[in-house]
């Protein structure tokens, strides 16, 4: 594969205790480990919490894609990404739920277009096999 965009960035301090930033300044935060995870919690955001925003990002994209291409007009739709973390094994391992609201669609083409996106989208293709995700479609 030939990568159009590449994104960098790096992980610095006490790593999920720490910050992130992007290479270019625009992503820069600071990282919190959730109470759920042993931390003491606070303002900073988890790799978690990014990893789920960019799938709904990246799903919301591919299922806006396949709309078009089906001549589906989408209008208030969303994607919310339930990203969990749990022992897996000796490590740990994740879980992906994605909840994808089609207001004013049939739920037979609301369908059609989550299962073509799944297939679309960069993030579904990279967890495929990795991952279980769990797709539901909402009104």
């Amino acid at each position: 594969m030939n990568a159009l965009y590449t994104a960098k960035a790096t992980s610095t301090g006490a790593a999920r205790d720490g910050r992130v930033a992007s290479t270019d300044g625009v992503l820069d935060l600071d990282l919190s480990i959730p109470k759920e995870l042993g931390g003491a919690g606070g303002a900073g955001t988890n790799p978690e919490q990014l990893f789920a925003a960019g799938y709904a990002a990246c799903f919301h994209s591919a299922l806006q894609v396949v709309a078009r291409q089906e001549k589906v007009k989408l209008t208030g739709s969303s994607v919310t990404a339930e990203v969990g973390i749990g022992k897996k094994g000796e490590g740990f391992g994740l879980t992906v739920g994605l909840v994808v609201s089609l207001p004013e669609i049939e739920s037979s083409v609301g369908e059609k277009l989550v299962d073509a996106a799944h297939q679309l989208c960069p993030y579904s293709n990279a967890t495929r096999g990795n991952i279980d995700v769990d797709l539901k479609l909402v009104a």
